[in-house]
C-alpha cells in the first residue's frame, strides 16, 4: 500500500507542487491538504496519514505549534520545509525540538542541482520517514532557557585515499543524499539485511583515546543534543561532530548546543586547535579535516572537491582522522540516511580505532548505522538512551 501523506502549507502553489511530486511516486499518496496548522492537527487525527509535510510560517497556527500538538496527541513523522536563513534555521531547530523528524529547504533549487534530482530526493525522504514508528518526543532541544548547569552560548576506502578528492562522490550536493544512497533497502528500518545487534559494552575496553568522532544525518540534531548534554565539562578529549546540515543552519545549531551543554561547542573554523572538552561542529557546505603536528591536532576547514556528495562528509573527516590519530579514536555513527561514514569508518578500523553504531530501534532512519554494522565495521550497536553513558565509560582514560 502507498504511504499516505498530508501536505500542509498556506501557499496554494506550494501545496499543489508538493502534492504533484508526491503523487508521481506510486508508493506515495496525498490523502489531504491543509492551509494552516490548526487544519493540520484536525486532519492528522481524522485522515491518519503516515507522513506530514509541514510549512513553518502559517496563519491561525504556525507549523511549530502544529507539530507540538500532533506529537502530543497522535505522533506522526513530520518533514518540515524551511528557508535557508538564520531565522529559518532557528525555527527549524525549534520544530525538531517539538518532534519533527527531518527538514528540507523550501526552495527546491536549494535541494539539488536539477529538478529531477530534487523530486527524487523529496520522495525518498518521505518514504524513509513513512517506514518509521514515531512516539511522543522525550528528548527536548529546549533552547529558550538554559539549565542551571549549562553555560551561556559562545558564539569505498580507495575513494578516500585522497582526502579532498574522493572519486566516489559524483556531484555537488549540500546536506543532501544521493538517490542511489537512499534506496529503499538502505533507508528502510525493515531492510533485508541481517545485522547482529549487541548491547552497550558492560565494561570499558581499557583502550586509551585521544579523539572522539560522531557522524550523523537525519535525526542527528536531537540525537547529538541527547548525547552531548550528558558530558561533563572536564571531558578529556576533543570531539568532532559531522552533521549533514546546510551552511545557514550550523552556526545556530552549534550555538544552541553550546547553550545546553557543559562542554564547549562551536562551529569549526580553519586552523582551530583541538582542545579537550570542546566539540567542533563541521560547517555546512564545507569539509572538516583534522591534521596533526607533533602532539597538537588542528582542523582544516575547506570547500573540498565540487563532486562531493556531502558537505560536510562523515567519510572525509573520519578518513583524515585515521591518518592523523591512527587507532587512538572512538568513532560513533548515529541515525542518518544513506551510507556516509562507512568507508571512513573502515579506514579507522584498519588503523585500530573502535567504531560504534546506534541501534536500529532508536534511529529515526537506520541507514548510516546499518551501513557500518552490516559491513562488520562496528563492534557495538547501542541505543541512543545508553550512548552517552557508554561513551563516557569507554573514553574516561586519556
Amino acid at each position: 500500500m502507498a504511504i499516505k501523506v498530508l501536505v500542509v502549507d498556506d501557499s496554494s502553489f506550494f501545496r499543489r507542487r508538493v502534492s504533484e511530486i508526491v503523487n508521481q511516486d506510486p508508493e506515495l499518496e496525498v490523502v489531504g491538504v491543509a492551509v494552516n496548522g490548526e487544519e493540520a492537527v484536525k486532519m492528522a487525527a481524522t485522515l491518519n496519514p503516515q507522513v506530514i509535510t509541514m510549512d513553518i510560517e502559517m496563519p491561525v497556527m504556525d507549523g511549530i505549534s502544529a507539530v507540538r500538538a500532533i506529537m502530543a496527541s497522535n505522533p506522526i513523522p513530520i518533514l518540515m520545509f524551511s528557508s535557508l536563513t538564520h531565522d529559518g534555521a532557528k525555527s527549524t531547530l525549534d520544530a525538531l525540538e517539538a518532534g519533527a523528524l527531518d527538514f528540507l529547504p523550501k526552495r527546491f533549487e536549494d535541494i539539488a542541482t536539477n529538478k529531477d534530482e530534487a523530486i527524487s530526493l523529496l520522495q525518498q525522504r518521505i518514504k524513509a520517514l513513512g517506514r518509521r514508528r514515531v512516539y511522543r518526543p522525550i528528548t527536548r532541544m529546549t533552547s529558550s532557557t538554559p539549565t542551571a548547569t549549562a553555560r551561556t552560548p559562545s558564539v569505498a576506502a580507495s575513494s578516500l585515499r585522497s582526502q579532498t578528492q574522493p572519486s566516489s562522490f559524483t556531484r555537488p550536493l549540500t546536506s543532501k543524499t544521493s538517490v542511489s544512497e537512499t534506496s529503499d533497502r538502505q533507508v528502510s528500518a525493515s531492510a533485508n539485511v541481517v545485522v547482529q545487534q549487541s548491547s552497550a559494552p558492560s565494561r570499558a575496553s581499557g583502550k586509551s583515546y585521544k579523539l572522539l568522532l560522531i557522524g550523523t544525518s537525519t535525526g542527528g540534531p536531537v540525537a547529538l543534543q541527547k548525547v552531548l548534554t550528558q558530558f561533563p565539562d572536564n571531558y578529556p578529549h576533543p570531539i568532532l561532530l559531522i552533521q549533514h546540515m546546510p551552511a545557514a543552519f550550523t552556526p545556530a545549531f552549534a550555538a544552541r548546543l553550546d547553550s545546553l551543554c557543559k562542554i564547549s561547542v562551536k562551529e569549526a573554523v580553519n586552523g582551530d586547535v583541538l582542545k579537550p572538552g570542546c566539540a567542533y561542529l563541521a560547517p555546512g557546505g564545507m569539509q572538516m579535516l583534522v591534521e596533526k603536528s607533533g602532539m597538537t591536532g588542528r582542523l582544516k576547514v575547506m570547500a573540498g572537491n565540487s563532486d562531493m556528495n556531502y558537505k560536510p562528509s562523515v567519510d572525509i573527516t573520519f578518513a583524515s582522522a585515521s591518518k592523523a590519530y591512527g587507532g587512538d579514536i572512538l568513532a560513533v555513527v548515529l541515525t542518518g540516511m544513506g551510507a556516509d561514514g562507512r568507508e571512513g569508518a573502515r579506514m579507522l578500523k584498519t588503523a585500530g580505532a573502535n567504531i560504534w553504531a546506534q541501534d536500529e530501534a532508536s534511529c529515526v532512519v537506520y541507514g548510516m548505522p546499518q551501513a557500518v554494522a552490516a559491513a562488520g565495521i562496528s563492534s557495538h550497536s547501542i541505543s541512543l538512551d545508553n550512548m552517552a553513558e557508554a561513551i563516557l565509560k569507554e573514553t574516561a582514560r586519556g
